[in-house]
Parts: C-alpha cells; sequence; structure tokens
C-alpha cells in the first residue's frame, strides 16, 4: 500500500466524485461510502454507494453495487477487460469481502481514502489485496486520497443516531424472571 500527496495525485479528482455519492449515502441515513470505477483515468464506467439499510442486504456495500451495476452492462470478457485498465476510487478501504470481490472481478489498482481499521481488506487488517489468491493479480492499492473528508463523513454518521440501527432488547425483564426461578 502506498500513501500519496493528495493533491498531487492524478486521480484526486475522481474522488471528489466518489465524496458526492458518500455524502448522498449520509444523506440517506446510510454509512457514508461512495465509489466510482474509472476507465483509464478518462470516464467513469460505474459507481456506487452503500445501501445496506435501503435494500435491507448487508452485503450492498459500495464497491458491489459498483460492480453490480458494471456487470449488468457488459457480458464478461468485455467486462474483465475494461476492469482490468481501470482504477476504483473509494472513499475508504474496502472490507476484506469487497477486497476479494473486486480482485475476482479482474480490478488491479484501489485508491481509497481513508483507513478502515476494523474490516479493512488492503493491509489494516488483512492483506486480501496483496494474498495469493488463484486466478487473480494482486491490487496495487493507493490510500489517503481525501481521507480527512472521508473521515469526517463517517465521523458524522456514526455521532448522530443511526435511526436505522436494530434497538437493543429489554434485558431487565429477562433478569427479573431469571433471578425469580433461581431462587
Amino acid at each position: 500500500m502506498s500513501i500519496v500527496n493528495q493533491q498531487q495525485h492524478p486521480g484526486h479528482r475522481w474522488m471528489l466524485e466518489a465524496l458526492k455519492l458518500a455524502q448522498n449515502a449520509l444523506d440517506k441515513q446510510e454509512v457514508p461510502i461512495g465509489c466510482v470505477i474509472v476507465h483509464t483515468d478518462s470516464k467513469i464506467i460505474a459507481s456506487g454507494q452503500n445501501e445496506p439499510v435501503r435494500l435491507k442486504n448487508a452485503t450492498r456495500h459500495a464497491e458491489m453495487c459498483a460492480l453490480d451495476s458494471f456487470f449488468a452492462q457488459h457480458d464478461l470478457s468485455t467486462a474483465q477487460k475494461l476492469l482490468s485498465e481501470s482504477v476504483l476510487y473509494v472513499t475508504c478501504e474496502p472490507c476484506m469481502m469487497c477486497t476479494g470481490a473486486l480482485r475476482l472481478a479482474g480490478l488491479t489498482q484501489i485508491v481509497y481514502g481513508c483507513s478502515n481499521d476494523r474490516f479493512g481488506g488492503c493491509g489494516s487488517v488483512l492483506d486480501i489485496a496483496q494474498d495469493s489468491m488463484p486466478g487473480t493479480l494482486p491490487l496495487q492499492c493507493t490510500s489517503g486520497i481525501e481521507g480527512d473528508e472521508a473521515m469526517r463523513l463517517l465521523k458524522l454518521f456514526y455521532l448522530n443516531t443511526n435511526v436505522n440501527a436494530p434497538q437493543p432488547k429489554d434485558k431487565s425483564k429477562r433478569l427479573k424472571n431469571s433471578s425469580i426461578t433461581s431462587e
């Protein structure tokens, strides 16, 4: 994994597009992560933002949504060629699941904003990006592009009450019942 000066990175403008998607996710009370897949540094060929709450599916991370929309538009051989020539820009380090999926899809480059210290698959927790995975190439990962802004959005989400989070069950009734029966 390499860290570069964000203003000097040639894909800085693409990360700004991913941040717009992250903001849109935040506005919809989703974890604010957005991504774009850019072909030959010339155009966005797919994009995604976190949608697990809206879709009621925990696997609907920004990267998976972008891959699904991309594969819906292309046959497999065309898709693999385009992805091998593309870079994924994502606001937060992909989790282990997404990192594996990106490799299997044929991507070889990822640029991300902030690290994911709980589930990161590009080296923060596990290095799925570089680990041996038959039939895939390792991922070249670059971090730190707009990382402060990506982290700011995540903090906004986690500092506010997530109205979509499941509410804990009231354990007091259970505790009272268990103390009665144990006497």
